[in-house]
């Protein structure tokens, strides 16, 4: 399988602050691949400097085996790109934004058209070709700004946090067309705070921090080099959980606000126990990538 983007010891630095520290990505056609990281993680600069829209300051960055940024216009010509924040023309209606994107690419005004009509049926908004964009809701809003990331047919999308702020229906119908484009052989590459999409759309991802890679690996991999098995949430008086979660033994024990974790390959025990403590509510659940999110970036909040 062949690369797509490949960073080597990609450096950037704004004024005395260095946002990215010496990455290395490799991410491989027809994959969705993953950039996790707690705010200020340095993904969306990286998607910046990929995209050729900031100067490096060392390293190298090659898409489709061209150079970055001195190849951009021909890279960005074969790139489709989801912005964090939709930036759709509020002047133009759904079909008229896709339309006049479509001609920063030079496509023929007939096969336009069709690319069009095919786009609005794929992300559901046939009905609203000719609405307002004021009219339409947050989903349908993502949705068109990912259309139009497809106008110009691209063999890479980058999505950066494509789901935010989205309800539960339009998210899950946004993962079913990505997953769509995967199908197709599209190679995605995206951001995103929700480690429930990064684990069901990710074939690999990265963790970042501080512009550092924390880990990389297939979500199901991390989750098992990481994370014991099983997970048990306690709620309720701390002192009382702790006490009956630490003399479980066997376990690994954290607490973040007024929620105890107990970490443990065997909760039978455990379970059985607070099964008889009505003072406490708990949830046993098996361990996810959120988990190894916060083992490896740590609980605090970050701005």
């Amino acid at each position: 399988m062949s690369s797509v983007v490949q960073i080597t010891n990609l450096h950037k630095q704004y004024n005395d602050q260095e946002v990215v520290r010496g990455i290395d990505l490799n991410v491989q056609a027809g994959n969705c691949f993953g950039l996790l990281g707690p705010n200020g993680a340095g993904k969306t600069t990286t998607l910046r400097l990929l995209l050729g829209q900031s100067p490096i300051n060392g390293g190298e960055i090659r898409v489709f085996g061209l150079p970055i940024p001195q190849a951009g216009r021909a890279v960005r010509a074969r790139t489709g790109v989801v912005p964090q924040m939709d930036n759709l023309d509020p002047d133009f209606t759904v079909a008229e934004n896709l339309r006049i994107y479509g001609r920063y690419f030079g496509i023929e005004a007939g096969m336009l058209a069709n690319r069009i009509r095919e786009l609005l049926e794929f992300v559901g908004l046939t009905d609203r070709a000719d609405a307002r964009i004021a009219t339409l809701s947050g989903g349908m809003k993502r949705r068109l700004t990912i259309a139009r990331a497809l106008i110009n047919d691209p063999e890479l999308i980058v999505l950066d946090e494509p789901t935010t702020g989205l309800d539960p229906q339009a998210r899950h119908m946004i993962w079913t067309r990505l997953r769509d484009l995967r199908q197709v052989g599209k190679t995605l590459l995206l951001t995103t705070h929700y480690m429930e999409e990064a684990e069901r759309l990710c074939d690999t991802l990265v963790i970042m921090d501080q512009g550092r890679i924390l880990e990389q690996g297939a979500p199901t991999v991390l989750i098992k080099k990481h994370v014991e098995p099983e997970v048990i949430e306690v709620r309720g008086d701390k002192t009382l959980a702790r006490h009956a979660l630490e003399s479980a033994g066997g376990g690994r024990f954290d607490t973040i606000g007024d929620t105890s974790y107990y970490y443990t390959h065997d909760a039978r025990a455990v379970v059985k126990r607070l099964e008889g403590m009505p003072e406490l509510t708990f949830l046993h659940r098996p361990a996810n990538l959120e988990d190894v999110f916060l083992k490896l970036t740590g609980r605090e909040l970050r701005d």
